[in-house]
């Protein structure tokens, strides 16, 4: 560990129960989880520390000098020398010295921070209006992260539309996904748990509502839980791995299912129905109308809504277009519960 590292470590244990409380997530920052999260959290609290003492410094001394030196009847002016060379010297140097400790230390962290171990487990994240999806080596897709604890992980982000910042606070990472490029960061979890993700980039109207939870699990935990999430199309009724897959792989930023209106036309009783479409034709929505909408949405654009939906050409199978078929005739149904 560097002279420089030490230097933030030993001002840290001067704020030793502030530290305490903020390990548990009780005090200014929320709970540490990661490997990376105290050093990160050391290093703040060195740079408040620094700004504090200045802050006041300063403050004090002025009240001093505007009490000392302020104007009363009866005294001349004094005439003020033009410099002092030591003093000026004095507040140059020291801040410089104090910048580049600063400057040293960030940039230890972000290298740190940017270069994931050689044996990191790699997760695709991807950001789009207005939810995050995760897909692990074997091809599953999630709405939420699942890692193992004290494992290293490697995330490759990219955006499917705007630029979207994934924000995970209690790992102390954040890291912008962009569109038509990747971008990496990594971290080690070291408490199971659930933790907060948020998107960090105001991305719409939706913002606030593109949030998910960072799950991490037990030791044997996450083979266990990927290998069942994975095969849900089997263990599942197809209604039931329909509204899973509606709910996973973006339809629910879109499309209620409670009659409400959105970006495009709610689920609700949507199936069996007459629509019309643009250009005043009109269509009956059953499985082949259904199944084009969704590999190619512009085809039969419903009337009153935008051409803006993507394909979902290669993202879906014929298994999970069935499912979601089925998911929508017991939409249509009444059989559903509308949360």
């Amino acid at each position: 560990m560097s002279n420089g590292w030490s230097l933030t470590a030993g001002f840290s244990a001067l704020l030793g129960p502030v530290l305490l409380a903020q390990q548990r997530g009780d005090f200014w920052l929320p709970q540490r989880a990661s490997s990376e999260a105290g050093a990160v959290d050391h290093l703040f609290y060195f740079i408040f520390g620094v700004s504090a003492f200045f802050f006041l410094l300063i403050v004090v001394l002025a009240l001093l000098f505007v009490l000392r030196y302020r104007r009363r009847p009866g005294r001349e002016v004094e005439p003020s020398p033009s410099h002092n060379l030591k003093l000026e010297l004095t507040w140059s140097i020291i801040p410089i010295i104090i910048v580049i400790v600063i400057f040293a230390l960030g940039f230890q962290r972000f290298l740190d921070m940017a270069t994931p171990p050689a044996n990191s487990y790699e997760i695709q994240v991807t950001g789009q209006k207005w939810k995050w999806f995760f897909t692990y080596p074997s091809g599953f897709v999630s709405d939420e992260l699942h890692v193992p604890v004290d494992e290293p992980v490697k995330l490759v982000l990219t955006s499917e539309d705007v630029i979207h910042s994934l924000y995970i606070p209690a790992f102390r990472i954040k890291k912008d996904a962009v569109p038509g490029r990747y971008s990496t960061a990594w971290f080690r979890a070291i408490e199971p748990g659930q933790y907060l993700l948020l998107c960090a980039e105001y991305c719409g109207t939706g913002h606030s509502d593109m949030q998910t939870w960072t799950v991490v699990h037990e030791p044997g935990g996450f083979e266990t839980w990927l290998a069942k999430a994975s095969n849900f199309l089997d263990t599942l009724s197809p209604a039931e791995a329909g509204e899973r897959l509606y709910k996973t792989k973006g339809c629910a930023q879109c499309h209620s299912v409670d009659g409400a209106g959105g970006i495009g036309p709610s689920f609700r009783d949507l199936y069996g129905h007459r629509q019309a479409l643009r250009g005043g034709a009109e269509v009956t929505v059953e499985e082949n109308y259904v199944r084009e909408s969704i590999l190619d949405p512009q085809a039969k654009v419903v009337a009153g809504f935008e051409p803006v939906m993507p394909t979902y050409q290669g993202k879906l199978s014929d298994r999970e277009i069935t499912a979601i078929i089925a998911y929508l005739k017991q939409l249509a149904s009444g059989a559903q519960e509308v949360p």
